[in-house]
């Protein structure tokens, strides 16, 4: 039977939605119903076989928001066509007498490519191109969680992984990765049905925080403490990077809150090419213990250095 020889019903009722629902609600809906009804999984069944016909013709009308819009309205009923006779060229209501009334299958038909696509990784629906070919729908994709350190992510690294299926898996960490990107591991997925293809394994990496490193897109931001003395006389201090220690120079009367860019010691972008930089901020901490030579020596400085770090200067 063709698609023009549908007896229609109502289309929010075919596909089990509300009429207030979601453009993703009436797309889930419909998906949840051709994987149920799709003649290819129920051969010979011909109640799922026409079940199938008008959920695809449902998703025909609320598919498309203008088709939606105008079906709600009240301009065309559930078949799709105006609520006003017309003549066309295949007499009253005519116009319907076009790919439909030849026969063509719904998934030809009503333009559901992507969706069996996305479905049945590329099986076409019943009456579509591939002469009669067996259906056999992909296997489903599957989603794990992988754990990593801080500096695992930024540099890259390899990790064996086993599935809760037993299935061991190598799975390459490109440099540069960020907390929540997904890793897709094509055919590592379930098996499909009647020989289809496997499909994939999506692997969201999560990142563990650091003690000292913080990343800001490709720049890491990194604390570095000072003593009073490299404050005041100047210092060169050895600074730790992602990618290996570095010296910077401490210029005379540096202040804590003050910044350094040591540039090209971030974090690479396998995607630009580029490499971001890593941001040194100098924070001055006292002694544990402040002695009497080290109180002597400020109250005799400050009587005649008096300042007043809180004051703008004019």
């Amino acid at each position: 039977m063709t698609v023009a020889g549908i007896m229609a019903e109502d289309p929010y009722s075919v596909l089990g939605v509300s009429r207030g629902a979601s453009d993703d609600d009436i797309r889930r809906a419909f998906r949840r119903l051709a994987k149920e009804l799709h003649p290819d999984i129920n051969p010979g069944d011909d109640a799922a076989s026409e079940r199938f016909k008008k959920v695809s013709l449902a998703y025909d009308i609320l598919g498309d928001q203008e088709k939606r819009k105008r079906f709600d309205r009240g301009e065309i009923d559930a078949s799709g066509e105006p609520r006003h006779a017309f003549t066309g060229a295949g007499g009253p209501f005519g116009g319907f007498g076009g790919a439909r009334a030849r026969g063509a299958g719904p998934a030809d038909d009503l333009g559901f490519g992507d969706i069996f696509s996305d479905l049945f990784g590329g099986a076409r629906g019943p009456g579509g191109r591939g002469g009669g070919s067996a259906f056999n729908p992909r296997g489903q994709d599957v989603r794990y969680t992988l754990e990593i350190d801080f500096l695992e992510a930024t540099g890259g690294t390899r990790k064996r992984v086993t599935l809760p299926e037993g299935t061991v898996l190598d799975l390459t960490v490109p440099e540069g990765v960020v907390d929540g990107q997904v890793l897709r591991l094509k055919g590592k997925g379930q098996a499909g049905v009647g020989g289809g293809e496997h499909g994939d394994a999506l692997v969201e990496i999560k990142v563990r925080a650091h003690p000292d490193y913080e990343r800001d897109g490709d720049n890491v931001h990194y604390n570095l403490p000072i003593s009073i003395n490299e404050a005041v006389l100047g210092a060169k201090i050895e600074v730790p990077t992602i990618s290996g220690s570095v010296n910077l120079t401490i210029p005379k009367g540096t202040s804590s809150g003050r910044k350094f860019r040591l540039r090209g010691k971030g974090v690479h972008n396998t995607t630009t090419g580029a490499t971001g930089d890593q941001i040194v901020t100098v924070t001055i901490v006292l002694p544990d213990r402040i002695d009497d030579s080290l109180s002597y020596f400020m109250s005799e400085w400050v009587q005649n250095n008096s300042y007043n770090p809180r004051e703008k200067s004019s």
